[in-house]
């Protein structure tokens, strides 16, 4: 997730839309080549969702709160094993560049970096985390366009934790349909209730109130 959503500017919509060069790259190369190059003021972060570059702002007390106290105690719960939990690091697939909130990969991930070293390779991630900010392109961002990337990506499991549906939910993503960019297994869970991670390097792990927050309102 990427923090609180501002719109993004109209020279980066013309990425989606318009060709560039006649005979010149293509559009999916210019947009690429545009991020590559970007140089953003601190506290901002670029990523290059369904074919349009996405700028947003790093997130809100609460929003890194809840990162804090996931990758704490995500990080605890994997020690010893040979994955662990990251932030701050690009993800690239064909094309798309995302910056989970947090990741789980192998502890000793290099065979996974990118041949320009930008990033990690999709097949290195085994869990994305997401946590929502208000703002209806931020929630569009998580609950939509990142759904169905992570899928096409063929990421094992996605798991979004949103303090906007309806008092607060978690949910699991499982089985990867990177045809249909769907999942398989949808698994949603109410804030006040746990949530555990039914496979994969942290399976058992139990997402609740320590790391959400109780039920809202």
């Amino acid at each position: 997730m990427t923090a609180l959503a501002h719109e993004r500017p109209e020279t980066m919509t013309e990425f989606r839309t318009e060709p560039v060069f006649e005979n010149g790259p293509g559009l999916d190369e210019v947009v690429w080549q545009a991020w590559k190059a970007m140089e953003l003021p601190e506290g901002y972060r670029a990523e290059i969702i369904e074919g349009a570059i996405e700028v947003s702002p790093t997130g809100r007390y609460s929003h890194s709160q809840a990162i804090f106290l996931l990758k704490e105690a995500l990080g605890d719960f994997l020690k010893g094993s040979d994955f662990a939990a990251r932030q701050d690091t690009n993800v690239i697939h064909e094309g798309s560049a995302w910056i989970p909130d947090l990741l789980v990969v192998a502890r000793d991930p290099e065979r996974y970096v990118t041949d320009d070293g930008l990033g990690l390779t999709a097949a290195a991630v085994r869990i994305a985390f997401e946590v929502t900010s208000p703002g209806k392109r931020g929630l569009d961002r998580d609950r939509s366009q990142k759904r169905r990337e992570y899928a096409r990506a063929g990421i094992p499991m996605y798991v979004l934790i949103d303090d906007y549906d309806d008092q607060g939910a978690v949910t699991l993503f499982a089985g990867p349909q990177p045809e249909k960019a769907d999942w398989e297994d949808i698994h949603r869970v109410p804030y006040g209730t746990d949530v555990t991670i039914p496979k994969g390097p942290a399976k058992g792990f139990v997402i609740g109130e320590g790391i959400t927050g109780p039920k809202r309102g």
